[in-house]
């Protein structure tokens, strides 16, 4: 079974994709949408759903350097009760730095600014989910 790895924002989607032995989290895509439009953001990862016959979703959760919610927070968790609606579980993961650290993954192996700004969303979503990984394979041994 594989788990999905989800990191939403305004007007893109960054989605990774765990193996089947939910060791390793792969990047998938960034899906484009209309601002705010998480209806579209929705209808469509909810073919990745079928598809993969997900049961579990890590969901970044951008939170303030302080800890604290905000506007971003707020779409998140209503995405997260969608998500729980159709009977999935939902975890959520602290995504402060996924989008820096993956700025400056992309850097460091020399990619260009056009193919950091198209890669920084999948790859944030791809630190969500290992981390998630991780902290479950952690847990259980």
């Amino acid at each position: 079974m594989r788990i999905l790895g989800l990191d939403l924002g305004t007007r893109t989607m960054g989605i990774a994709l765990s193996n089947p032995s939910q060791t390793l989290a792969s990047m998938k895509e960034t899906y484009r949408f209309a601002d705010r439009d998480f209806d579209a953001a929705f209808a469509y990862i909810c073919t990745y759903i079928e598809q993969y016959a997900i049961k579990e979703v890590a969901l970044g959760l951008p939170l303030h350097m302080n800890g604290s919610y905000g506007d971003s927070a707020a779409y998140c968790l209503s995405f997260k009760e969608r998500l729980e609606s159709l009977g999935l579980e939902v975890v959520m993961i602290d995504e402060r730095l996924t989008s820096v650290m993956a700025n400056k993954l992309s850097a460091f192996l020399n990619n260009s600014a056009a193919k950091r700004k198209a890669k920084v969303d999948q790859m944030a979503a791809v630190e969500i989910l290992q981390t998630y990984l991780d902290q479950k394979r952690s847990k259980h041994g």
